[in-house]
């Protein structure tokens, strides 16, 4: 949303499966990666991260698998949203 209008969305998503819940609530992005690889999950690839909750952040992935937290979208959607969202923008996780 840019002043209150809709720019980009809705778009498809999945989220964190059970145990690894996406959480909920109003955010920051803190810092975006184009080529970012997860710490934690054997090298996996996260094209086009947007950090906005620690090491949870919007970027490509599966749109038929639950995440470990993040939340996943498809290659255009996440080209959208790491080409306009900067750091300290708010973004909104909602159920």
């Amino acid at each position: 949303m840019r002043d209150g209008v809709v720019v980009h969305g809705p778009v498809p998503i999945t989220h964190g499966q059970p145990g690894w819940r996406t959480p909920p609530g109003t955010f920051r992005v803190t810092f975006k990666n184009k080529h970012h690889r997860s710490s934690l999950f054997d090298n996996a690839p996260m094209p086009y991260s947007v950090f906005f909750n620690g090491g949870i952040a919007f970027h490509e992935g599966s749109l038929a698998e639950q995440s470990h937290g993040c939340i996943h979208l498809s290659r255009s959607a996440a080209q959208v949203f790491f080409g306009s969202l900067e750091p300290g923008d708010v973004v909104q996780v909602v159920r």
